[in-house]
């Protein structure tokens, strides 16, 4: 098992928005915008199912070499709810050590508010730049509670915190006006696909909480609806693809940015649509997929940790022709 770095292709100016003080208001809010992705990196497991550090440095240093700009290390690709305090707290420190400064790390959070302050001071201990505040562990809570939740999270770390909407965490316009005045908090990552709820939420801050508060498409695979997610004020995202084909990626992300919707649709049409509905030939494909499309590409970052299961070998043969596809598809481009 090799912990896991989701990249941040958008990031350009990430670590202006990660590295300001947590007590920055949100009037002093910077505007820099992310341009690049960012990585999510795996980890391998040598005995004792004990993480290759190894490994996951190589994929860490892949990811940066290959463009990205911030590595989101140990959140939900990267198998945070297998990993144990202590192998989070030493896979975030190699993330750190083997990103040198050169890109901001942000470290995953979650389970009840107790455990996800302690995740928080250890990430913040171990050198990370931010932290994504994953959904509570398996409660349902209201919009008070939730709100609560992160802004105990906040108050307790010097970190800059980016909240993850998805699952059991679906927040309402109104609070996230309140997270946006938070001090501390500056940014908001959907996994939820609710485009009405998540332009309801864009517009109330706006006009509520002026300032430049970050939103980022965080969807499995969040290329196949960044067109519709950047029409309604939801510019960045994380790239699950970039793990094992970051060429593809960045080729999307640069049709996006430079308004080539020749390239963007044919990429589209012929690499991430397949790839979401093989994706979604298994529960967790999310994650085992990615893993084994690293695998395919040369870095043995091993298997998933249970829950999570292998995807079927025939799955993992139509993948591996996916990924030729998509190279094909750069070429024809040429």
């Amino acid at each position: 098992m090799s912990p896991f770095i989701d990249v941040d292709i958008n990031q350009k100016n990430a670590r202006v928005v990660l590295g300001r003080a947590r007590d920055a208001s949100p009037a002093r809010r910077t505007s820099a915008r992310p341009q690049r992705t960012t990585v999510l990196p795996r980890h391998r497991l040598r005995s004792r199912r004990l993480p290759d550090l190894d490994v996951y440095r190589a994929h860490v240093r892949r990811g940066i070499e290959a463009g990205a700009a911030a590595v989101f290390a140990c959140c939900g690709t990267g198998e945070f709810h297998a990993l144990t305090p202590e192998e989070f707290a030493t896979c975030v420190r190699a993330a750190v050590d083997e990103t040198a400064g050169r890109v901001p790390v942000v470290a995953g959070v979650g389970y009840g508010t107790a455990l996800a302050v302690r995740y928080a001071g250890l990430a913040e201990a171990a050198g990370a730049d931010g932290l994504l505040a994953m959904p509570p562990y398996l409660v349902v809570a209201g919009q008070e509670g939730l709100l609560r939740h992160y802004r105990e999270l906040a108050a307790a770390t010097g970190l800059p915190v980016i909240v993850y909407q998805r699952d059991n965490a679906v927040l309402t316009p109104a609070t996230a006006v309140e997270l946006a005045r938070t001090e501390g908090i500056i940014g908001l990552k959907d996994g939820l696909g609710d485009l009405d709820l998540m332009q309801r939420i864009v517009s109330a801050v706006r006009t509520e909480a002026p300032g430049d508060f970050l939103y980022f498409n965080g969807l499995p695979t969040a290329e196949q609806t960044q067109l519709a997610y950047a029409a309604i004020g939801v510019p960045l995202y994380s790239s699950a693809v970039f793990c094992f084909a970051p060429e593809i990626a960045l080729a999307f992300h640069r049709a996006l940015a430079t308004g080539d919707e020749a390239t963007a649709h044919r990429l589209l049409d012929g690499f991430y649509r397949p790839f979401v509905e093989l994706r979604a030939q298994g529960r967790g494909y999310a994650v085992s997929l990615v893993k084994a499309g690293v695998r395919l590409r040369g870095l043995d970052v091993g298997e998933v940790r249970p829950p999570l299961h292998e995807p079927a070998e025939e799955h993992v043969k139509q993948l591996a022709q996916l990924i030729d596809r998509g190279y094909a598809l750069l070429e024809e481009g040429e």
